[in-house]
């Protein structure tokens, strides 16, 4: 009995060491959660307000630039935004399933709206995969999708200039023709508790898409002014013109979209990396106290034994 308690005793020490590490990373991660979710609640009105700009500017100019032009899909552009780390519930498992199951049938996420022409049930769609995150770059090899490129160095506060490589090569191979639709997986953080794993195309640009994109996001900061959804563009002068003005907002539009997908999945991250952690620490709780019931009973059996050793011993000895 002597060497179960001890057992017990080992097994006991070792969860509350394993608790203090989940305790820290679970304060850790709340730190990081805090400016995450600010910064994503920030610029969901400057999203807002481009896309408000976007849709004023472009009713009259669809024909005439290339991020605004439909093509029939043959070949389309996934970025998929994971972590680079694990220990975050399911954080990655939800967007890659998610990423996976649209995957499986291309010809959905082909449709578009094209003039006189509709995808053939049987046509095939080329994909190619930017995994931002090691996560997303595991899974695109895995499943033998074409992984054109992988961003595994995001720091944890992302900023315009982690996204910008992304942003621009996404706008530059739409315009040229290399890819038809461009579409972006993120997390959407709608609360510590609730993330929600989405699809949404970011290339070609259409106002149903864009708007979808804005109201997915959820509310924003309150103390934020709110968005003016009617903007009287007629009151103000461009120059040197409407288009070229909309030939310099549309990529960074697009930089915009890519941006806050980014800071919804770092906050989603963190929230979800913090209630795993959590999480794991009660479990921890939970197992010390279970420990310590079964330790107090094999001591206290090993006691009984012990006594009524001493007590047939000395039966014996009358």
């Amino acid at each position: 009995m002597p060497v179960n308690t001890k057992a017990i005793k080992r097994r006991i020490r070792s969860v509350r060491n394993t608790r203090k590490i989940t305790k820290a990373m679970e304060m850790v991660a709340a730190a990081k959660m805090r400016r995450a979710v600010e910064a994503a609640l920030n610029t969901r009105v400057y999203a807002g307000l481009a896309w408000d700009l976007l849709v004023s500017l472009s009713r009259t100019q669809k024909k005439q630039l290339p991020l605004l032009q439909i093509r029939p899909v043959k070949n389309m552009l996934v970025i998929i935004i994971t972590s680079n780390r694990g220990l975050c519930g399911s954080f990655n498992a939800n967007i890659i399933r998610k990423t996976s199951l649209q995957l499986q049938n291309p010809q959905v996420m082909g449709q578009q709206m094209v003039v006189n022409k509709k995808l053939a049930a049987n046509e095939k769609i080329a994909i190619d995969v930017i995994g931002l995150g090691k996560k997303g770059a595991e899974f695109a090899q895995k499943n033998n999708f074409n992984l054109t490129a992988a961003y595994t160095d995001v720091s944890d506060t992302p900023g315009i200039n982690d996204i910008l490589p992304i942003a621009r090569a996404a706008v530059t191979d739409y315009a040229t023709g290399k890819y038809d639709k461009v579409v972006v997986a993120y997390t959407d953080y709608q609360s510590t508790i609730r993330q929600e794993a989405r699809l949404r195309q970011v290339l070609p640009i259409s106002e149903q898409d864009l708007e979808k994109m804005i109201e997915d996001t959820g509310e924003t900061n309150p103390t934020l002014p709110p968005r003016n959804p009617e903007l009287d563009i007629d009151n103000y002068l461009f120059e040197p013109d409407k288009t070229k003005v909309l030939s310099i907002i549309l990529p960074r539009l697009v930089e915009v979209q890519i941006l806050q997908a980014v800071l919804e999945s770092a906050a989603s991250e963190h929230s979800a990396r913090m209630m795993a952690m959590r999480n794991a620490s009660d479990a921890a709780d939970d197992m010390i106290k279970e420990l310590n019931l079964n330790y107090n009973k094999a001591r206290q059996a090993g006691i009984t034994q012990e006594i009524a050793e001493i007590t047939g011993g000395a039966a014996a000895l009358e």
